[in-house]
């Protein structure tokens, strides 16, 4: 069957067409990842891990990010949110665990020291509608094949009840107050866990630290918010 879907539907490589691939060798090294910074602050952080005096009970302690939203990232991400090419999630995840394999992140440090036991892999959900329009959630495919790759545990912890708009059309004072309450856990949870909290892109970070916030209100002790683009 994936033979057949090459040839009627062949793989073009987002970056620059080059048939046969999502993303060639010379296109995947145009992924730049700048300095990682803190997720309140946004100012460079080592590590990504959250600056000491920018430190929030119920907030993110770190952020990390596999490259900068733009070309080839962005094509690609554009083209799993909007043009249902599913096989560009498997493509993004083995390029960052290449990069992590290369580059190993202190986040990385932080699983090792547990054997990767007390942590669990979570996705920003997409409201009911939303995703049964879209027939999937990006982040929940992205957050299976990273657990697969990790040996984590994979729980969807967190249901959207919210129907919110799109935060892409909304100004930057207007997402948090529009992603405001619209996360609850899906069921009774005592979080007493580390968590690796995965989307697609980080822009203002409004939807990951709602969703942070709803995490730690429910008992998670540690709480990363891992992006495919900044």
């Amino acid at each position: 069957m994936n033979i057949l879907l090459d040839f009627f539907f062949p793989k073009h490589c987002v970056g620059c067409s080059k048939v046969g691939v999502y993303f060639c060798t010379d296109c995947t090294k145009e992924i730049k990842q700048t300095e990682l910074v803190c997720p309140v602050c946004e100012r460079m952080g080592l590590g990504g891990v959250t600056h000491p005096l920018c430190r929030k009970k119920f907030g993110l302690n770190g952020l990390w990010s596999l490259g900068m939203y733009k070309e080839p990232l962005r094509g690609a991400i554009q083209k799993l949110k909007y043009k249902w090419v599913k096989d560009f999630a498997e493509e993004l995840i083995n390029i960052l665990v290449e990069y992590w394999a290369k580059n190993p992140p202190i986040l990385l440090d932080l699983i090792k020291r547990t054997s990767g036991e007390d942590w669990i892999i979570v996705p920003v959900p997409l409201h009911k509608s939303r995703q049964n329009w879209r027939g999937f959630n990006q982040s929940a495919l992205l957050g299976k094949l990273f657990s697969q790759k990790l040996g984590l545990k994979y729980q969807e912890v967190l249901k959207r009840i919210k129907n919110t708009t799109p935060q892409m059309k909304l100004k930057a004072h207007e997402r948090k107050q529009n992603i405001k309450n619209a996360f609850v856990l899906t069921e009774n949870y005592n979080l007493t866990t580390n968590i690796l909290l995965i989307d697609d892109v980080w822009t203002t970070g409004s939807t990951l630290k709602e969703c942070c916030y709803i995490l730690k209100r429910g008992g998670a002790k540690t709480v990363w918010a891992l992006t495919i683009a900044r």
